[in-house]
């Protein structure tokens, strides 16, 4: 399996068109990325979380990887190291800092089948990945405007 990241999106009001499941189906098609579960959560103003069943066109089993990988989607949970995993090395990540209250969420297991060469070539030269991020919105502005910049 490539590497899998944990995205969670949130929504005031959630509305399941399927356009984003259309567009990870095009993207699994393509050999990019697969969509491996989604839990949906939902957090009240008191900032309790609850999971929310999915929508009737979705199967009734959705959620059920996310949540046995990342445990209760209402406080610390250990992100893909299991109950029995050694504390020291555990990976600590709160669904309730990522979910403000008030708000909806999907959390999405994505397997990145694309990059599932480069971490075993990576692996193999003995290299370990140290840190994962994505840029925000402003700072992927700014990247795309040093990047047009270079190219004039």
């Amino acid at each position: 399996m490539g590497p899998v990241q944990v995205l969670v999106v949130g929504f005031d009001r959630p509305s399941f068109s399927g356009e984003v499941l259309a567009e990870l189906t095009r993207l699994r098609e393509a050999g990019i990325v697969r969509l491996v579960d989604i839990l949906l959560v939902a957090r009240a103003e008191d900032g309790t979380m609850e999971t929310v069943a999915p929508p009737h066109s979705m199967p009734t089993d959705l959620g059920g990887l996310a949540a046995a990988v990342l445990g209760r989607p209402d406080g610390e949970v250990n992100a893909g190291s299991g109950d029995d995993a050694d504390p020291d090395n555990a990976v600590m990540w709160s669904l309730a800092d990522a979910v403000p209250p008030g708000s909806a969420a999907a959390v999405a297991l994505i397997e990145h089948i694309w990059a599932g060469p480069l971490t075993a070539a990576i692996r193999r030269a003995g290299g370990t990945p140290l840190e994962e991020t994505w840029l925000e919105p402003r700072d992927l502005e700014t990247l795309e405007e040093l990047i047009g910049q270079r190219e004039h």
